[in-house]
Order: structure tokens, then sequence, then C-alpha cells
């Protein structure tokens, strides 16, 4: 049995997600009358059945920032976008001082020079 306490959440979550949602649709479709049905990176083009596969990344990264004008979107493909925001997490991460990966530390021809002196002996 469900208390007060989750039936509020589920609500408030629920109105959330609905007013993002709606907030989405009409950036989107602004969005689409503005700008050709083509992918800001990879160049795709998108038509017909396909052009749900075609996303508005928010410049700025803040959904909230929908100037009237478009200045702050850019029409991408499913897979630039999640790329875009992929590479957005990973610079996140090397501010925050999170693990960044090591250059390589072996070197294969450290020692070149000594070989090649005894092979020229």
């Amino acid at each position: 049995m469900a208390n007060a306490g989750d039936d509020k959440l589920s609500k408030a979550v629920l109105e959330a997600r609905r007013a993002s949602e709606q907030r989405e649709q009409t950036y989107r479709e602004q969005a689409l009358k503005m700008y050709p049905h083509i992918c800001g990176r990879c160049g795709r083009e998108f038509k017909g059945k396909n052009l749900s596969e075609l996303t508005v990344h928010h410049r700025d990264h803040n959904h909230d920032n929908n100037p009237p004008d478009g200045s702050n979107w850019e029409l991408l493909c499913l897979y630039c976008h999640d790329n875009e925001h992929q590479r957005q997490l990973e610079i996140q991460q090397i501010k925050a001082g999170g693990e960044q990966r090591s250059a390589a530390t072996h070197n294969p021809f450290a020692d070149l020079k000594s070989l090649l002196d005894k092979n020229n002996d």
C-alpha cells in the first residue's frame, strides 16, 4: 500500500516529465522550422520517418535556455548528440579532478642508441 508521500512524489515526477516533454516539443518544433534537417556534425540528412532521429542540442547545455532566435540550438543526429554529451561528461570529470587516462609509459626506443652502438662494434 502506497503512502501519501509516495503519491506526492510520483505526481511531482510525472508533472516534471510532462513539463519537460512539452518544453522540448516546443523548441524542437521551432528548431525544425528554422534549420535544415541535417546533422550539424556528421552532415547526415533526415526526412520522413527518420526525422525523429534528429535532435535539438543546446550549445550551452542548459535546456531552459531557449531563445526565440534559436541561437542556443543545433540539430544533431542521435549518435552525434550522444557523443557530444559524453564528451561534456568527460570534460567535467577532468575539471573535477576525476580519473584521467594516463599517457603510455613504455618507450620502445628508450635504449635504441645503445643497441645500435652494440651492433656497430
